[in-house]
Order: structure tokens, then sequence, then C-alpha cells
């Protein structure tokens, strides 16, 4: 049993359930206690919150591949003025996948958006809207220039497998909004999942109940529907005869985490037969929704994408606490394909993938906030990081650059038309307050009330959290 943690009075809770569990007999008086006791709600009370909350969800937009921040948030008039010549210090650069040639510009001009004039690439028109809500962060930085292991690091801040990802923190510290959904939802791009898969919303050494649970738009969850032989009594009397049955091999077996996260799943799955279709069903939005999102569109891939986006503000507005929106997949045998990493013809790749993501994102954005959810959803958009002001050696694409990249907030408690950090001249390094992946994650929880110090899980023998021995909050762009 590990120690309590002072920190957190919603753990002591935990331990209580474990110790109470331990001492009572079979029946299904103890396991309705444990119910009561295991339920999210109660974890989630006002005493554990170490700062008042500005945010009580969030939603995850994050395009794989390594997208460009010098071609579509970070304007380098520089690399405008030394186009297609060597970069200082180039000669020693070896990057990914090997020799850079000479600077290249972004193939497209930046505009001016905004009341605060922030520039922004003009591939992104719908976007360039929303840059006034936005905080952007210009000096990120990752410890890895590979996918998978980035992909994995922006979402747990750790480059191996293993460690739990950031849904899966908040929702083992805040608990469920809607006890009829998943707390934690992971929405797959039509195209696939992103690098390293499944180990993206992975609850780690955390209760498997804190995983993210899939959904999509193209992809309802399977074996919701009860089968039309089965009536309803025979229906009931089968889930009567099951909880009989776990709950006596639960008392059998105190503190098995996985059979009591096996035993939560099925009843969240029981309760989802009802809520999951109505949720889902996208069917219900007026016209002028679908319209604004784009769900017809005749780009199939853009279409598939906007249902995406409007099953994310539909679970959103049933109270999800966490919600990850991929937009692209896994790379592929050809680089930009069917995510952001354009190595060979990034001019080509961008001018596919920015109309997929941009007006359907946008309108995301704007319903989040003439329904009033910008008030309680913080919404950040990730890559795992940036790419290289150069064009690699003989393409017209750019090679991998861990060392600057540009993340954005905005909603709850995030100041809008703010900038933080900077990187040089020509975008090749953060220079200016760098930040990391500790640092975001750090300020995500801050808004969520949490200190990300405190917020930590004993694991072989140590305190573990999402920050590991790092980070700090941005408070620059918080509203005070």
């Amino acid at each position: 049993m590990r120690p309590l943690d002072a920190g957190l009075p919603y753990l002591s809770v935990e331990y209580a359930r474990r110790g109470f569990l331990q001492q009572m007999t079979t029946g299904l008086a103890g396991v309705a206690l444990a119910r009561m006791l295991s339920d999210d709600k109660a974890l989630a009370s006002a005493t554990a919150l170490h700062y008042p909350a500005k945010a009580k969800q969030v939603l995850q937009i994050f395009c794989p591949g390594a997208a460009s921040h010098v071609d579509l948030w970070d304007h380098k008039p520089m690399l405008e003025k030394f186009h297609d010549t060597p970069m200082p210090g180039a000669d020693s650069e070896v990057t990914f996948q090997g020799k850079n040639g000479n600077l290249m510009k972004s193939p497209w001009p930046f505009i001016a958006a905004g009341q605060s004039g922030k520039m922004i690439s003009s591939m992104l028109p719908n976007m360039a809207r929303h840059v006034d809500d936005m905080a952007f962060i210009h000096s990120m930085t990752s410890r890895t220039n590979t996918h998978g292991p980035g992909c994995i690091a922006m979402n747990s801040c750790f480059t191996r497998e293993g460690f739990p990802s950031a849904g899966s923190w908040v929702s083992y510290a805040l608990g469920s909004m809607n006890e009829n959904l998943p707390t934690y939802v992971a929405i797959q791009d039509v195209r696939g999942e992103p690098p390293n898969g499944k180990a993206n919303w992975s609850n780690g050494f955390l209760s498997a109940k804190y995983q993210a649970v899939t959904m999509a738009a193209q992809q309802p969850l399977r074996n919701l529907d009860t089968p039309s032989v089965i009536s309803d009594e025979k229906e009931r009397a089968t889930r009567d005869l099951l909880a009989k049955l776990n709950s006596q091999h639960a008392s059998l077996h105190p503190g098995n985490d996985e059979l009591g996260a096996r035993m939560a799943a099925y009843e969240l799955a029981a309760k989802m037969q009802l809520a999951a279709p109505k949720v889902s069903d996208l069917s219900q939005e007026p016209k002028h929704i679908h319209d604004l999102y784009c769900t017809n569109d005749s780009n199939n891939l853009k279409a598939s994408y906007a249902k995406n986006c409007l099953l994310a503000r539909r679970l959103l507005e049933q109270g999800v606490r966490f919600v990850s929106l991929y937009c692209a997949s896994r790379a592929s045998s050809v680089d930009g394909l069917l995510n952001w990493d354009a190595h060979k013809t990034l001019k080509a790749d961008y001018e596919r993938h920015c109309p997929i993501f941009d007006e359907p994102t946008a309108a995301l954005l704007t319903d989040l906030k003439q329904r009033g959810l910008l008030n309680d959803v913080l919404v950040v958009w990730c890559t795992e990081f940036g790419r290289m002001p150069t064009h690699q050696e003989g393409t017209s694409g750019r090679d991998h650059n861990p060392d600057a990249f540009t993340t954005w907030m905005m909603g709850a408690g995030v100041k809008g038309g703010v900038s933080h950090g900077s990187t040089d001249d020509f975008g090749r390094r953060s220079v200016q307050d760098v930040t990391t992946v500790y640092d975001f994650y750090a300020t995500v929880l801050k808004l969520l009330g949490i200190d990300h110090e405190k917020l930590t899980y004993y694991h072989n023998g140590a305190k573990r959290r999402l920050t590991d021995v790092h980070g700090h909050a941005i408070d620059r762009i918080l509203v005070s």
C-alpha cells in the first residue's frame, strides 16, 4: 500500500476505501458502499484543488507529424529576406534525415489578423479570426526529434511509453462530470491513429479506468446495442446477476485495481448504451451547424474531420472532462501524405492539410464561444515538435526541429491576443523564455486548479507526477 499524500486530500479517500473494503464481508451492501466511495465525484472535492479553478474541461487539438511553426504561426521576415541563402552556422547542422540546404521562406505570405495584428499564415484564414482569443507559445522545445516519442512526450511529458497521458492525470485528479459518459475521450482521425497509437492516451501506471475511450464520428462505439432477441427483462436480470457475481469476486480480491477498473468499465458501458448513441448522433444538429463545420464538404477528409470537431463539441457540452481531437495520423511511406510530416514537398502537403484543418477547427472554436463553453473549457493546440527553416538537401520540404515550435491556448483563464517566448531570426531555435512540455502542462493543471507538484501517484518507489521533476506555469498568458 502506498503512503498517504497529504498534498492531495482525495488520495486519502482512496486509501480509506481500500482499507475499509479489506475489512468488509461479501454482500451487496459492501459493494454499494464501495461504489459510493469510488465515485469520481467524491474524489474531486473542492478541498482537492490548490488554486481557484479557471477551467473545468480541456479540449486538446493535436496535429501529428510536426506541423511547421515557420509556415503556420511563427512569422519570420528574415526567412523571406535571406531565402535560398545558407543559414549562418549551417555547415555543422545534421538533422533527422541528414544534410540541410539553404534557408527556405514559407511558400505562402503571412497576414496581420485581429485587433492584435498577429501575423498568421494566409493558409489559415478562418483560424485567423480567433487570434485575439489565443495565447501563443512560440518558444516550445522537445527532448526528441522522432515522431513516436515526440507525440508521447507532448501527451505525457515522457518520451518512453508506460507513463500516464495528461488526460489520464486530469481524470485521476478531477473525476467525472457525467457518470453516463467517459471522463476522457480520444477522437481519432479518419486516416488512422497518431504515431505510437494508443500510447498517446494511455493510463500508464494509473488505474485502467483513467485511460481514454476512443471514439470518432466515422466509427461509433461498437457493441452498445442490445440484440433484438434479448428482452429488457432478461437484460436487467443478467445485469443483476452479474453485479452479484462481481461483488462476490471483488470481496475476495481487495485492492485489485485492474479488476475494479474492468467492473467500472462494464458499468460505464451499460450507461453508455443510452448516452453514447445520443451524443454521437450528429443528425440532431441543425443544418446551419453542419454548414458551419463543413460536415458535408466535397473533400471527404475535411468532412470527416469536421464531423469529429462537431462530436468534440457535443462531448464537451455533455460534460466530458478531457477530449483529445486528432487532425491527421501516422506517417506514411510517402512523407506528408497522412500527416504534417512534410520532408519532401511541403507546399503540396500543406495545401492538402491546411484546408482540412482550418475551417472545421475555426468553426469548433466559434461554436464553443457562442455557446459560452469557453467559460469552462480550456482549448490547447499541440504538435510534437517543429521543422527546420531550411529545406532538406535535394527536396522542397523541411526536416525535424525539436529546438523550436509553437503551441497555443485559448478559453477558460487564458489571456487572449498575447505571445510568449520567441525563436531566433530564422525560427531555428527557441531563444527567449524557452518553454518545455513540463511548463505547458504545469500551466494546464494550474488553470484546472491543480498544483502540478502536488498531483502525485506513488509507483515503484517514487512519487510520480505528470511533469516529472520539472515545470513552471506560464503565468504571463493567464488571466490574473
